[in-house]
C-alpha cells in the first residue's frame, strides 16, 4: 500500500468532524477529554482505553440528558437539547479524529478482533468523516457480520454489526443526534443495491416475487422501512377514499338543498315582481283619484258655471297669446 493510498481524505466539516455542535462543544468541554484523553499519544493506546472504557455507542450517558426545561422548538427535538454528560464513546471517536487516522488505521479498527466496540467506533469514523458516495464500499463486506454489540447507555438494545450498518446506511438518526445527511442520488444508488443484493425486499411487494416466499429473509431495517412505506400508503389511500366519499356525500346533499333555494328564489323574485307591479298600480290610481278629488273640490267651491267659463277663457287667452308669439317670431325670421 502507497503512502498516497494510505491517506484518509476527511469529507464535510474538517474543524467539527461534521459532529453535532452540542456534542462537539459537550466534548471539548468534558474534563474526560481535556486531562484524560490528552495524556493518550499513540492509536494503540486510545484503541486501549476503547477496550476497557466503551460499553455503549449512545451519544450521552444514561440520564443526563436535560430536556425537561426546554420549551418551543427546542423541546423534545433530536439532535438538539440542554447537554448533558457526552458519552465516553463519542469522546473517544473524537480524539481518534484529531490523530488523524490514515486508511491502514482505519481498516485495523474495523476488522479488530479483541471488542466489536473497537469495531463499531471505526465504522462510526467512516460514518461522519468519509464521502457518501463511498460508504457503500466502506460496509458492504460487513452488512451481514453477525457480532453482537449493545449500542444503547444501560443496555437493553443488542443488534449485529451488519444490522447496524445496514440501519445506517438508510437512516440518519441514532439516539439523540443525527449522522451528515446522504444526498438523494446517492442515497437511490445505495438502496438499488441494496435491493440487489437482499431482492426485491425494498419493493412494495415485499417478501414475494412471482407469487413465491423468498428464500432468505431481508434485514430489520429494511422490513422496518417497508413497514412505514405501507402505513403511509394505507393512510394516503384511506385519506383520499375517505375525501371522495365526504365529498360524494356533501354534493347528495347539497343537491335537494340546492333545488329547494333555487325554487325559493324563483318564489321571491316573481313575488317581488308582483308586488312591484301592484304598487305602480296603486300609485298611479292614486294619482289619478288625487286629482280627481281635487277638481271634485274646486267644483264644490265654485258652484256657478261663469268661474268655470272664466278658467276655460284663461286658457284659450293663454293658447292664443303663445299662437301670437310664434307667428311673429316666424316673420322676424322671415
Amino acid at each position: 500500500m502507497g503512502r498516497e493510498t494510505n491517506v484518509l481524505h476527511i469529507w464535510g466539516n474538517k474543524e467539527s468532524m461534521n459532529l453535532n455542535p452540542m456534542i462537539l462543544t459537550n466534548i471539548q468541554s468534558s474534563t474526560y477529554f481535556k486531562q484524560k484523553l490528552f495524556e493518550l499519544k499513540t492509536y494503540h493506546e486510545v484503541i486501549d482505553e476503547i477496550y476497557y472504557r466503551v460499553n455503549h455507542l449512545e451519544p450521552w450517558e444514561k440520564g443526563s440528558r436535560r430536556t425537561q426545561g426546554l420549551t418551543g422548538m427546542c423541546g423534545g427535538v433530536r439532535g438538539v437539547g440542554g447537554g448533558g454528560i457526552v458519552s465516553t464513546a463519542y469522546c473517544l471517536l473524537y480524539k481518534l479524529y484529531t490523530l488523524k487516522l490514515t486508511r491502514k488505521q482505519v481498516i485495523g479498527l474495523i476488522t479488530h478482533k479483541d471488542s466489536p466496540y473497537i469495531r463499531g467506533l471505526g465504522f462510526m469514523y467512516v460514518r461522519y468523516t468519509q464521502n457518501p458516495q463511498d460508504l457503500f464500499s466502506w460496509f458492504c463486506d460487513y452488512l451481514d457480520d453477525e457480532e453482537e454489540l449493545d449500542v444503547k447507555a444501560g443496555g437493553g438494545t443488542v443488534i449485529s454489526i451488519g444490522q447496524m450498518l445496514r440501519k445506517w446506511l438508510i437512516r440518519l438518526e441514532w439516539f439523540d443526534t443525527l449522522f451528515p445527511r446522504i444526498p438523494v442520488p446517492i442515497q437511490n444508488e445505495i438502496m438499488d443495491a441494496l435491493r440487489e443484493r437482499y431482492g426485491n425486499c425494498i419493493d412494495s411487494n415485499a417478501f414475494y416475487e412471482n407469487g413465491l416466499i423468498m428464500k432468505r429473509s431481508p434485514p430489520p431495517e429494511l422490513s422496518e422501512v417497508l413497514r412505514d412505506e405501507r402505513k403511509r400508503l394505507r393512510k394516503s389511500r384511506s385519506r383520499s377514499a375517505d375525501g371522495s366519499r365526504e365529498r360524494k356525500e356533501r354534493r347528495r346533499r347539497r343537491s335537494p338543498s340546492r333545488e329547494k333555494s333555487t325554487k325559493r328564489s324563483s318564489d321571491r323574485s316573481s313575488s317581488h315582481r308582483h308586488k312591484h307591479e301592484s304598487r305602480k298600480k296603486d300609485s298611479r290610481s292614486r294619482s289619478r283619484s288625487k286629482d280627481s278629488s281635487s277638481e271634485r273640490r274646486h267644483r264644490r267651491k265654485h258652484k256657478h258655471s261663469r268661474h268655470h267659463k272664466s278658467h276655460r277663457r284663461d286658457d284659450h287667452s293663454s293658447e292664443r297669446t303663445e299662437s301670437i308669439r310664434n307667428g311673429r317670431k316666424r316673420s322676424h325670421d322671415e
